[in-house]
């Protein structure tokens, strides 16, 4: 009995008040981003990025008035009905090319059958020196001047909407000027006309017209006429501007161009032409 006690009475091995161990967990020494499997991101070839962006346009969804075509008078009646409070909307055409890499934005002038609104004040600064200088004055160039005029023009006190060069002061002005007035088109060029020795010529060709000109895209946008025209005005007005882009695209050419090269294909081809206003619907025609 008394050992039965003993042994249910016995003292404990470690008293109360001692101090125990503390409780240390072991972490691996394994870093924890190495444990971790990043997934690599493939990179896409340009071929693998156009066809993804073309599966996206493809299932992208569409206008409602994508595939609607009409006739162009057509067009004119039904955007008539939708502006029909306001008789001074104005039509505005927007023909899209299929701008490639390395072409050229297509630019030009017109003078339309009926001008939609006034045209602004053309401000003419021409790169001449001597007679050619007397020239442009006489012919009623704003700025005329030799290669002086290339340091206010970088610093911005000479502005023109147009700018003429003499052939020989264009090799002259180009290491200079031809990073500040290439982006925003006004380097001169041959190409262009706009280097020529004929400065009277040109004046008198650039008078009583309108500059046109489409973006980076190829989208050329242009106010066409107004509600209050007759239908036959703003239907001559359309055709002559798309004749004239159709001439500077490539699509159209001369009869004399004709009979020099059979075989050249459009610059830029034109992939829609539609009429709209500011209230009607986009609509694409079909006899142009």
């Amino acid at each position: 009995m008394s050992f039965s006690l003993g042994l249910l009475c016995r003292q404990c091995c470690h008293s109360i008040l001692s101090p125990r161990p503390p409780l240390v967990r072991e972490f691996s020494s394994t870093p924890i981003l190495a444990l971790r499997r990043t997934k690599k991101i493939p990179v896409l070839s340009k071929k693998a990025l156009a066809a993804k962006a073309r599966k996206r346009a493809a299932k992208a969804r569409k206008h409602i008035y994508e595939n609607e075509k009409m006739t162009l008078e057509s067009a004119i009646d039904v955007i008539r009905a939708v502006e029909v409070a306001k008789a001074n909307a104005t039509y505005e055409l927007v023909i899209k090319t299929a701008m490639s890499r390395g072409s050229i934005i297509p630019k030009g002038r017109i003078a339309l059958h009926r001008e939609t609104k006034a045209r602004p004040e053309d401000r003419i600064l021409v790169f001449a020196e001597g007679r050619q200088a007397e020239e442009a004055k006489s012919a009623g160039a704003h700025i005329v001047g030799g290669i002086e005029l290339a340091d206010g023009i970088i610093s911005g006190k000479h502005h023109a909407t147009t700018i003429l060069c003499s052939t020989a002061l264009i090799r002259t002005i180009t290491p200079k000027l031809g990073r500040v007035l290439g982006p925003r088109g006004l380097m001169p060029s041959e190409r262009r006309g706009t280097v020529t020795d004929d400065f009277a010529g040109y004046l008198r060709r650039l008078s009583g017209t309108t500059e046109w000109k489409g973006d980076k895209n190829g989208v050329i946008r242009m106010p066409i006429g107004k509600l209050h025209f007759p239908i036959e005005d703003v239907v001559k007005n359309v055709k002559q501007f798309v004749t004239a882009v159709k001439r500077v695209t490539g699509n159209q050419k001369d009869t004399e161009e004709k009979g020099k090269s059979k075989s050249v294909k459009p610059v830029n081809a034109i992939t829609r032409v539609m009429l709209s206003s500011t209230q009607a619907p986009s609509i694409q025609i079909s006899d142009i």
